[in-house]
């Protein structure tokens, strides 16, 4: 029988595994859209998600995604902005002003 120390660790292993943005991402992308692709993203994974995607999407991507301090990412195509939370910011404020202008006049296609 294994003892419960060595039981918990390999749950908490199998739990984080299960939740790695590289592996989970893969199989819940959209089809490519015939336009432009813009990652935007808000929250404390948003940045490894928004790594995850630059990974497995073989198309060409922008974006931008807000995480807390000390929550950032490497990525290469999009952007990444630390910021304050709960209590928000001028990083945070700014960064959402860029997200707005991301946006602007996307649409499906």
């Amino acid at each position: 029988m294994t003892d419960p120390k060595t039981f918990l660790t390999s749950i908490f292993k199998a739990a984080v595994a299960a939740a790695d943005p590289e592996k989970t991402i893969r199989n819940h992308l959209p089809a490519k859209p015939k336009g432009r692709t813009v990652v935007i993203g808000a929250g404390k994974g948003s940045a490894q998600m928004a790594a995850a995607f630059e990974k497995v999407w073989d198309g060409p991507i922008d974006g931008l995604v807000v995480t807390r301090y000390g929550y950032g990412a490497s990525c290469e195509r999009i952007e990444i902005i630390e910021a304050a939370h709960p209590v928000p910011d001028a990083a945070g404020l700014e960064a959402s002003r860029r997200l707005l202008e991301k946006v602007r006049g996307l649409t499906s296609e």
